[in-house]
């Protein structure tokens, strides 16, 4: 069934890329057959016959391979998109990784189209992109050239803590160069606006975290801080932004701190992602501020190791589905 012809206008419809056909993505869109959504209309991107096969691997009731129905679930259609080789579950095949941007493509142009509310996405495998040739960073960047948005912001959300970074994935080499003051300071801005007007949060509360142990000391220890990130900081309470900062790294998730922050802002990532994934892993969403369409995602990888076992856990992409309907609700609420 095409997504057109299963999309009702008064419902929230959502696009979903299960990601690296090998791993536990295809699992999870099954897993999504089960449940209800009401209010909400999915559409998987995705090869029937792969979901067909992955679902025969985890003993489920058969399921159509003509693209007509995933299951019973009136409101969960998929849009096939054909895989390049077959599939081997927990071993990815780079042949296969123009089958995976294919999927997102189709998402992202039903998303800027007004076929889709919002994107919600599975866990790639950016290495076997990468092996097929194709220079690929991660769904942040990738996103973000596809839409034309100015600085995506990568933010891990939970129901507690929200973490976005200044720079995603680069080695860590790489990373004092890239946190320049420009870079830090419209990471605040978009932050502090998304939550203003997304998050209906009017005077949020914005913690910066330093680059350097103990945010460098007085110098001591560094001077980006110094010749930055306060710079940045500065110039954005200049505009009545309520920021705390620059903080040292390992004070700066305390309790007391967490309960009157609504945002941080860490200048990379394992500076502040092991924090949210001990907090909460499997219930942690992936949201990208700065794009002109809503994406969210799953906070954990592919668990090639899982694939066709029946122990992935759907949390994650259920908690994705979640934030993207409240996005598109609030957008919904803005716009009338």
């Amino acid at each position: 069934m095409s997504s057109t012809a299963c999309s009702k206008n008064s419902a929230i419809r959502i696009v979903v890329t299960p990601g690296e056909p090998a791993g536990v993505g295809p699992d999870l869109a099954l897993a999504l057959a089960t449940r209800s959504f009401p209010g909400i209309h999915l559409t998987i991107c995705a090869d029937p016959a792969l979901l067909a096969a992955r679902g025969r691997e985890l003993g489920l009731p058969r399921i159509d391979v003509d693209g007509r129905d995933l299951s019973a679930a009136e409101a969960l259609c998929i849009e096939p998109i054909p895989l390049r080789v077959p599939v081997r579950r927990g071993h990815p095949d780079p042949a296969n990784a123009p089958y995976v941007l294919a999927c997102l493509d189709r998402a992202v142009d039903g998303c800027r189209a007004g076929e889709f509310d919002a994107l919600v996405t599975g866990p790639i495998q950016k290495s076997t992109i990468n092996a097929a040739g194709i220079p690929f960073t991660g769904h942040t960047e990738y996103l973000a050239l596809r839409t034309g948005g100015a600085r995506p912001v990568m933010v891990l959300c939970n129901e507690s803590l929200r973490i976005a970074l200044v720079t995603t994935h680069l080695p860590l080499r790489l990373v004092p160069q890239a946190v320049t003051s420009a870079a830090v300071e419209e990471t605040i801005d978009i932050v502090w606006r998304t939550l203003r007007d997304h998050y209906g949060i009017p005077a949020p509360t914005v913690a910066v975290l330093g680059l350097n142990p103990h945010a460098g000391e007085n110098g001591a220890l560094g001077t980006e801080e110094r010749d930055r990130i306060e710079p940045a900081i500065e110039r954005l309470r200049a505009r009545g932004l309520r920021l705390i900062g620059p903080l040292s790294a390992d004070t700066a998730f305390l309790p007391a701190r967490r309960a009157v922050v609504d945002a941080y802002v860490a200048m990379y990532h394992d500076q502040a992602l092991p924090v949210i994934k001990t907090l909460g892993f499997g219930t942690a969403v992936n949201v990208t501020f700065g794009l002109p369409i809503i994406r969210t995602s799953v906070d954990h990888g592919t668990a090639l190791e899982l694939a066709g076992t029946g122990r992935a856990d759907s949390g994650s992409v259920l908690a994705a589905i979640a934030e993207a309907a409240r996005l598109v609700t609030a957008r919904r609420a803005a716009r009338s």
